[in-house]
């Protein structure tokens, strides 16, 4: 860390009746105490000589990116700051999704030696970023990157994935939201990555043979995306396996998985015990009469967030059964249900007093009248409502 030299200003020479001087030359006096006491210590950069160097860091952080690029053009002692790998290891390109070019990688390379968080999420359309570009940017940051953020990345193919695995050893977190260019057989490198603790694969074309692969060697995952992923053959097999091997998991979404049924929801419940959110959503093969969602809140006693959205099964009883399991559920979607009835949503709302957002749009049995009466007796509950005309 650079080392500058602070002077001091003793404040006892300046005079106090100059200071409080009636004809206002009382700024004036002390000015000339800063120039004749204090300035001729200082170098060609002024006032900036007076701060320490971390002040003027803490200064600077809260500029954007190009901000800093022209903050950089002034002078050197700014270049020198803004050019400090410090002040980057917190990195998001996504805001310039359109104009990100290799050019504008190349140019950031000296200052991401320390980056620890990078989002590149929606860029390199239309060929502006290349798998060479990309490799180049992750030779220099990737040993210190712990976040990797990727959705709807438009360059991404199977040898990106190959640096990754390669030059990210530390990676606890990779998105990989929406690319829906990556060919199926490139999943299986992810496998190589540990130590990863949140895995987004939502909307990809991963195959069950390279997921059932990451799911034995990724042991520490705790946040698992797996919606809408429709090459999945055997969701209740893929469940099995989480409940077997990701005893760590705290989230998992299934949103849209085709066909999950009670067998993968008992195994997911009985092996997941810590789990706190689970999407469910549209998730047809899944029927109450089964007895699925009532096993879920007796088994998943820490559950704060839970969707069961479009699921036209859920009842009062499986409501009841949260009410009596769940007490810290904080979020809870059931929309499109046409069996739960006013009185075991009172019974919930009475139970969970933790829960701060209740969907109840386009339940038949909840009309506009009882959701004003539970809002005006649980006002700390948004409680959303749909209707159709």
């Amino acid at each position: 860390m650079l080392s500058l030299k602070i002077a001091t200003i003793d404040m006892s020479d300046l005079d106090e009746d100059e200071y409080d001087d009636e004809d206002g030359c009382g700024i004036d006096c002390l000015t000339n105490q800063f120039s004749s006491s204090s300035l001729r210590d200082w170098t060609s950069n002024g006032y900036f000589d007076k701060l320490p160097y971390e002040l003027i860091q803490l200064i600077i952080s809260h500029l954007a990116l190009p901000d800093l690029c022209r903050l950089a053009q002034t002078c050197k002692l700014l270049y020198q700051h803004c050019c400090d790998p410090l002040q980057y290891t917190y990195l998001s390109l996504q805001p310039y999704w359109a104009t990100l070019t290799d050019a504008s990688l190349e140019y950031l390379l000296p200052r991401c030696t320390l980056v620890q968080w990078l989002n590149l999420s929606w860029t390199g359309n239309r060929g502006f970023i290349t798998t060479s570009g990309f490799s180049r940017l992750l030779k220099v940051c990737g040993s210190e990157l712990v976040c990797l953020k990727l959705a709807c990345g438009h360059f991404l193919n199977e040898a990106c994935l190959e640096v990754i695995v390669e030059m990210c050893p530390t990676l606890q977190e990779l998105n990989l939201s929406s690319c829906d260019k990556l060919p199926p057989p490139a999943f299986s490198h992810i496998s190589k990555l540990c130590g990863l603790k949140r895995l987004v694969l939502y909307r990809t074309k991963i195959e069950q043979t390279a997921l059932l692969s990451i799911l034995n060697f990724c042991r520490e995952l705790q946040h698992l995306n797996l919606g809408s992923c429709v090459l999945i053959e055997d969701y209740d097999l893929i469940a099995g396996v989480i409940g077997a091997k990701c005893k760590k998991l705290r989230s998992l979404d299934l949103w849209r998985c085709k066909n999950i049924t009670e067998k993968g929801i008992t195994e997911l419940a009985s092996g997941c015990p810590h789990l706190e959110e689970l999407d469910l959503g549209w998730c047809p093969t899944l029927h109450s009469g089964t007895g699925c969602f009532t096993n879920l809140a007796r088994k998943l006693p820490g559950l704060r967030k839970l969707f069961l959205t479009a699921n036209r099964s859920v009842c009062d009883s499986d409501i009841e059964e949260l009410a009596a399991n769940c007490q810290h559920l904080q979020y809870l979607d059931i929309l499109g249900t046409r069996l739960v009835s006013p009185q075991s949503l009172r019974k919930l709302l009475e139970c969970c007093r933790e829960l701060v957002l209740l969907d109840v749009s386009f339940c038949s049995q909840i009309d506009n009248r009882v959701v004003q009466e539970l809002a005006s007796r649980f006002p700390n509950v948004s409680i959303k409502k749909s209707f159709t005309q």
